[in-house]
């Protein structure tokens, strides 16, 4: 078993109330920030004109769904949400890639990135 995975179930294993210490943060907390961070990037996506900003709040958006995937695996005392973080982690990383490829590519193209003038096909 490697270090990593031996801290992890050592963690698991450990009451929640030896972690949380003088301030106990509820399961409802975690889900507020989670539902609160994944408002800003949605209202974001919806609002924003430059391309790039959009992207940001795409990620945010992502990151929401990760904080509460690790509250409720947290809290219900499994490591699948964990896991399932990694493999968010991993299609997030190829996302910023070729995105971000795609973003420059559009630039170099029609020197903008701002929504309003990269919607027509022509050029």
């Amino acid at each position: 078993m490697s270090l990593a995975a031996a801290s992890l179930s050592a963690m698991s294993a450990l009451p929640l109330a030896a972690l949380t210490g003088p301030f106990e943060v509820s399961l409802h907390s975690y889900l507020y920030l989670s539902a609160v961070i994944f408002a800003v990037g949605f209202f974001g996506v919806l609002l924003r004109k430059n391309t790039l900003v959009i992207y940001m709040c795409l990620e945010l958006m992502l990151v929401a769904s990760t904080v509460a995937l690790v509250a409720f695996s947290r809290f219900n005392g499994v490591l699948d949400g964990n896991v399932f973080v990694f493999f968010i982690l991993t299609v997030a990383a190829a996302e910023v890639a070729v995105g971000l490829a795609i973003i420059v590519a559009l630039f170099r193209r029609r020197q903008t990135v701002q929504v309003e003038q990269l919607n027509a096909l022509k050029n």
